[in-house]
């Protein structure tokens, strides 16, 4: 008691990001004057997880959130405006050092990572399902003028579209839980016989617990193979006993998580193999989770794949990402709620099957 010490490390500095946590008020009070953030992913869905980690390193320097927002924020998030995201990267550049995996001058033995997307098709219930769905929003959505209502109408649309390309059951529960009604499903089964016969170990991913649920049910029917499950739900200890079994036990080749609770600390290496069943349209967040695997002590490549299904919003929504990658690594993708920004007729467009 009565030390004073003069310097601060904080690792996993992402925590503090959002600023009105006891967590980030009681580290940002410490009066310490020297601090240094470590952090593998320091924006992840918002630009204002940059200023936060910025007012825990040096106080004000980007503003009050208020400022931020209008004076960088807004134009970059909403505006995509380039000279605006340039500028913001010049003054921060000179506190920020970027190390990179791929760096073979920083870490010479980690093995390659090799990123795979994989296509499926609408079974015909999914199809049907999932262009009533559209025609039924879109039709609300032309009622509704611009603001929080209409925004969640598409969020939510989102949300149900991704949940039919899962699965049916995953959307209507009174759908069965069996393969042959969803074209993911079917993919997912065959590049799991293959993993399986050269006795890999393999992380499933997707955003929805329910979806793996039903994933472990079709599993377990077709292939006979025990399933570890991590998610949100588990308590600290059951979440350890998982992650141990399948560090450590051969038998345990297969591991459905849910992408959140399995984005952050988590260590397992066991696995070769990453597959992304559904995708969050945010990188940052789909490379947190691979980045499980793809760590420092992993001694195999590591293979991601990433489910796509062909002629929805999926496979539109990637083209549109690859087509501006180079905006949204030099910012940071507004997670998913731009998408609630278009205009009628782009929606129409992006959620409409040919």
């Amino acid at each position: 008691m009565g030390r004073k010490f003069s310097l601060l490390i904080a690792d996993e500095a992402h925590i503090m990001k959002n600023a009105a946590t006891a967590v980030a008020r009681t580290i940002k009070s410490l009066p310490i004057p020297y601090r240094l953030a470590l952090s593998g992913t320091p924006v992840e869905n918002r630009l204002e997880d940059l200023r936060s980690l910025f007012d825990f390193i040096i106080p004000g320097y980007l503003g009050t959130p208020e400022a931020f927002k209008r004076e960088y924020r807004q134009p970059i998030e909403v505006d995509r405006h380039r000279d605006v995201a340039e500028k913001l990267r010049t003054i921060t550049a000179p506190f920020l050092l970027r190390r990179l995996k791929t760096d073979r001058t920083i870490i010479s033995d980690l093995p390659e990572k090799v990123t795979i997307n994989e296509y499926a098709n609408l079974e015909k219930e999914q199809a049907a399902l999932y262009e009533s769905v559209v025609r039924d929003v879109l039709a609300q959505s032309e009622k509704i003028s611009e603001g929080s209502a209409r925004a969640a109408l598409i969020l939510k649309l989102l949300t149900s579209l991704k949940q039919i390309c899962d699965h049916p059951r995953c959307f209507d529960k009174e759908s069965p839980p069996r393969a042959a009604l969803s074209g993911k499903a079917q993919l997912l089964l065959a590049l799991l016989e293959e993993i399986l016969r050269g006795n890999e170990k393999v992380l499933i991913f997707s955003q929805y617990v329910e979806t793996l649920g039903v994933l472990k049910t079709i599993i377990l029917d077709e292939l006979a193979e025990d399933v570890l499950v991590y998610h949100g739900g588990l308590g600290q200890k059951n979440r350890d006993q998982v992650v141990e079994e399948f560090q450590t036990n051969p038998l345990a080749r297969l591991m459905l998580v849910s992408l959140k609770a399995g984005g952050l600390g988590l260590n397992l290496t066991a696995a070769s193999r990453v597959i992304h069943y559904d995708l969050w349209f945010n990188p940052a967040v789909e490379t947190q989770a691979t980045d499980r695997v793809f760590r420092i002590g992993q001694k195999s490549n590591v293979f991601v794949h990433r489910f796509i299904t062909q002629n929805t919003f999926e496979e539109k929504i990637e083209a549109m990402l690859n087509s501006k990658r180079e905006l949204a690594e030099m910012t940071v993708s507004s997670g998913e709620s731009w998408l609630a920004r278009m205009d009628h007729e782009e929606l129409r467009e992006l959620f409409t099957r040919k």
